[in-house]
């Protein structure tokens, strides 16, 4: 770098002598009041310094580079390192066998410039816009709400419309495929209608398995049975590079900051009326940062004719069923929670039918009853229905007592009977 240039009348400040050396800070405050126009005794008052340490000046000490350990190894480093994707982990265990004998930490500071720059090539990430209508985006977030006096974990589903950015958010306690296809109806319901592609990133309820190269993906059948029934052209992410769908993204940070932030409720329920209420009267009215509209706006203006109704076709509610008998104390498990039934039901096997939100447990003729699904696990519900009619207990059953009490004959002093088996060994013994 060039030294900068100093004006003639101040080549006597500028003199190295030996003697007491001026720290560099020191230094640039003298240079910064000399050039506003301060004489050396006003510098020498302001710093508190000697007038003549002022005019002596500083020297700047050169500081003799040391050798590194990783200096024979520079040339393997700088080939190598881009080849592991900088992994310090990957090249302290090459260079051991090499004959390094420095600390992993040395490797880190080492290829941190290099690392810093091929990162910032990835960073770089184009803008993609898109007509209206064109394409949504999809993501999850996890964050913590208070109901009540408890602090829950929440699912967070988020969708965007890629070109009005109009945002539509709904929170669940998992992120399971019940829970994802609920979310894309209620979308696609709060819209009024969907985008001809759905950006995602890869979530095991989406896709099963996927192979980058050929581009072949082993899709979670039941979500793409819903997706073809609706015509939805699904897009994937490529692996590690989620901020493609950077709207969405967006969207997650700004529900969990804005709409919920502060936010206390009284169960899930009422936290999904609030976030309703939020997206069309706040998320759909503030002015966009990089459309610079009102969501809602540029939603009528364009996007809102450029959306396929799905209100004609309306899927059928996913469901499975499974059997259970009724155990002794009348309560049905299902996915580890407890539901109880009519007492007479018991030993009697009995249809539970498992949907979104309803567990409903029948029995043949005797009838059917409906919960609300529980959430989390080892949950008991609350029976609701009239009072349950316990049948009378039968007569005790008579029994004999027991015979083979060793400590009860031996108290009694009578003979013991036992099997005749005992006397046969008995016998045979005796002969030998």
């Amino acid at each position: 770098m060039e030294q900068e240039s100093v004006p003639d009348n101040t080549s006597a400040i500028l003199k190295a002598e030996e003697g007491e050396v001026i720290q560099q800070e020191e230094w640039g405050a003298i240079r910064t009041l000399y050039e506003r126009g301060v004489t050396k005794k006003g510098i020498a008052r302001e710093l508190g310094l000697d007038i003549k340490t002022i005019s002596r000046g500083w020297k700047r000490q050169q500081r003799r580079r040391r050798g590194s350990k990783l200096d024979r190894w520079a040339e393997f480093l700088r080939g190598r390192a881009p080849e592991v994707g900088f992994n310090a982990a990957v090249l302290i265990r090459e260079l051991k066998v090499l004959g390094y004998e420095g600390s992993y930490q040395t490797i880190v500071k080492h290829i941190r410039p290099w690392r810093e720059e091929w990162c910032g090539d990835l960073d770089a990430t184009p803008r993609f816009e898109t007509q209206p209508g064109e394409q949504a985006q999809v993501d999850w977030g996890t964050t913590k709400v208070w109901f009540g006096e408890l602090l829950v974990r929440v699912r967070l589903f988020v969708m965007v419309l890629g070109y009005s950015r109009r945002i539509f958010a709904k929170g669940y306690y998992n992120e399971r495929i019940d829970s994802l296809l609920d979310a894309h109806s209620s979308a696609f319901e709060h819209f009024g209608g969907r985008t001809e592609k759905i950006l995602y990133d890869n979530p095991r309820t989406i896709v099963l398995e996927k192979d980058e190269t050929s581009g072949t993906v082993k899709w979670n059948a039941a979500f793409k049975d819903r997706m073809d029934f609706y015509g939805v052209e699904v897009k994937l992410c490529r692996y590690y590079r989620a901020r493609t769908k950077g709207k969405v993204e967006s969207g997650v940070k700004y529900v969990k900051r804005n709409a919920l932030a502060g936010r206390r409720f009284k169960d899930l329920s009422q936290m999904n009326e609030s976030l309703l209420e939020w997206c069309v009267d706040v998320a759909d009215e503030r002015i966009h940062g990089t459309t610079h509209e009102r969501p809602s706006e540029r939603f009528a203006r364009a996007e809102a004719q450029a959306l396929t109704p799905v209100g004609d076709r309306i899927p059928a509610p996913r469901e499975r069923v499974e059997t259970r008998v009724v155990p002794a104390d009348t309560y049905v498990t299902v996915e580890t929670n407890r539901y109880p039934v009519q007492p007479d039901w018991v030993g009697q096997s009995a249809a539970v039918r498992v949907t979104s939100d309803k567990i409903i447990i029948s029995c043949d003729s005797l009838g059917s009853i409906s919960y609300q699904r529980l959430v989390g696990k080892h949950q008991v519900a609350r029976w609701e229905g009239p009072p349950r009619k316990w049948p009378r207990s039968g007569q005790q059953r008579v029994s004999e007592p027991p015979r083979f009490d060793p400590a009860y004959w031996n108290e009694a002093g009578d003979v013991q009977p036992r099997p005749l088996g005992f006397y046969e060994e008995f016998v045979e013994e005796a002969a030998i």
